[in-house]
C-alpha cells in the first residue's frame, strides 16, 4: 500500500532525549561555508553607530524578564540544563518521520551548480562573485517530534519550530518544564533540504522572503508531526514559536514576519539578516537586509516576540555593504526598538557565527524570555 502523500516512514524511539542524537549543546548541522569566507573581524559593541546596551559582567547572562540591549563577556560556559536529566524517567519521547522532495508541493528539490573549472569570480552588479544556477535535485530529511512526559494525550499543546534540525530544545525542556518555568510543548525540529548558501536547496528555503517556508510547515509538515507524534499543536500564535541560527534563524522571522496569524514568538542565534536570497525578488531585491532597511521601519508593528544574539567575531563579507552579520543584528535592535516591539539583542564577546558555547550558554535562558506570558499549567 502507497503511504499517504509525503509520508515515508515513522519511528517511535521510547525515552531517547537529546544527548543521545548528539553531545549536550552541539550545534546544529554543519552547513555553512565558513571556509570559504573572509576571516570575521572582532567588532567592539561600543563602537560609535552601534546600539546603546547594557554591558554585564563577565560570565553573567541578561536578567530573565529583561528587555533590550546587552552585551555579554567571553566567558560561555555551557548552562546544566543543556545536558541530559539524571532521571531517566524525565525524559520526553522522540518521534521521527521522513519527508521527501519528490512528494512535496513547495520544494521539489535543487542543489546549486558548481563553478565551472577556471572560472573568474568578477564582481555581479547585485554583490554575487558569480553567476549562480542550479538543477534539480531530490532529497530527504528526517523530522524529530519532541514530545514532552508531561503531555496528556489529546490535550491541545503549544509548538515550538526548529529549523536545521535543531534539537537543543529537548534537554532544556527535560530540566524546565517539570520546573514549571516552560509550558508543556511540542518541538519539532525540521532539517534544511541540503546545501548552503545561495543556489542551494536551504538557502531557497531559509533566505527567500516570502510566506512559502511557512506555507511548507503549516500544510506538509506539522499534520504529519500530530499524526505521527498523536498530538494536538495549537493554532493560537501566541502559543507558537520557530528558533533558529543564521539562516534558519532569518527564515524563523520570515515565518513569523508573513504568518503573524501563526506565530508570535522568534528566537535568532547569529541571524542571517543579510542579502543572500537567490534568485533575487525585484520587489524585494535585498533579502533579509530588507527586515531593518524597510519591511520592519515602513509597516505597522506586528504582535512579535523577539529574542537575538550575534557574536563579536560573526560573518562579514565586504563584497556588497549588505553582508555584515554584526551591523544586520545591530540594525534589528535600532529598528525594532524604534517600533517598540517586545525584543532582546544580546551581543557576545569572544563568539564567532553560532558560536556553540555562546548558544549552550543562553539557551535555556532565552526559551523562558521568549515565552514569557504564556500560561502554564498547576497541574
Amino acid at each position: 500500500m502507497k503511504p499517504p502523500f509525503f509520508f515515508t516512514a515513522a519511528i517511535l524511539l521510547m525515552g531517547v532525549s537529546m544527548a543521545s542524537a548528539q553531545p549536550a549543546g552541539a550545534p546544529a548541522p554543519a552547513v555553512g561555508r565558513a571556509a570559504a569566507r573572509p576571516p570575521a573581524r572582532v567588532r567592539d559593541p561600543l563602537a560609535a553607530g552601534y546600539v546603546k546596551a547594557i554591558e554585564l559582567p563577565d560570565g553573567q547572562v541578561p536578567p530573565l524578564e529583561a528587555e533590550g540591549n546587552f552585551i555579554i563577556g567571553a566567558t560561555h560556559t555551557p548552562s546544566p540544563e543543556m545536558s541530559a536529566v539524571a532521571d531517566g524517567e524525565l525524559k520526553g519521547t522522540i518521534y521521527k518521520f521522513t519527508l521527501r522532495s519528490t512528494e512535496s508541493r513547495f520544494f521539489p528539490g535543487i542543489a546549486r551548480d558548481p563553478p565551472a573549472p577556471g572560472a573568474t569570480a568578477p564582481a555581479a552588479a547585485n554583490g554575487n562573485t558569480l553567476t549562480i544556477t542550479s538543477h534539480p535535485a531530490p532529497w530527504a530529511r528526517t523530522v524529530s517530534v519532541y514530545v514532552p512526559k508531561q503531555y496528556v494525550p489529546g490535550a491541545i499543546a503549544p509548538v515550538m519550530i526548529t529549523t536545521d534540525g535543531d534539537n537543543r530544545a529537548f534537554n532544556v525542556l527535560d530540566h524546565l518544564i517539570p520546573l514549571k518555568k516552560l509550558p508543556v510543548m511540542i518541538v519539532v525540529a525540521i532539517p534544511a533540504g541540503g546545501g548552503d548558501g545561495q543556489g542551494s536547496e536551504r538557502g531557497l528555503e531559509y533566505d527567500t522572503v516570502s510566506g512559502k517556508y511557512s506555507d511548507f510547515v503549516e500544510t506538509e509538515v506539522l499534520p504529519m508531526a500530530e499524526k505521527v507524534a498523536s498530538v494536538k499543536l495549537t493554532k493560537d500564535p501566541d502559543g507558537r514559536a520557530v528558533m533558529g541560527t543564521s539562516s534558519g534563524a532569518a527564515a524563523g522571522m520570515t515565518m513569523a514576519w508573513f504568518h503573524p496569524e501563526r506565530y508570535h514568538r522568534v528566537i535568532t542565534f547569529s541571524g542571517t539578516f543579510v542579502n543572500q536570497q537567490w534568485p533575487t525578488d525585484p520587489d524585494n531585491p535585498h533579502g533579509a537586509w530588507a527586515y531593518h532597511e524597510t519591511l520592519i521601519p515602513n509597516s505597522p508593528v506586528k504582535p512579535l516576540r523577539i529574542y537575538m544574539e550575534c557574536g563579536d567575531r560573526d560573518n562579514f563579507n565586504p563584497r556588497d555593504g549588505m553582508h555584515d552579520w554584526v551591523q544586520a543584528n545591530e540594525n534589528m535592535a535600532r529598528v525594532l526598538a524604534a517600533k517598540g516591539y517586545h525584543y532582546k539583542f544580546v551581543f557576545a564577546r569572544g563568539a564567532g557565527h553560532t558560536d556553540r558555547p555562546t548558544i549552550s550558554q543562553l539557551y535555556p535562558t532565552a526559551l523562558q524570555w521568549i515565552w514569557q506570558g504564556y500560561p502554564i499549567a498547576e497541574n
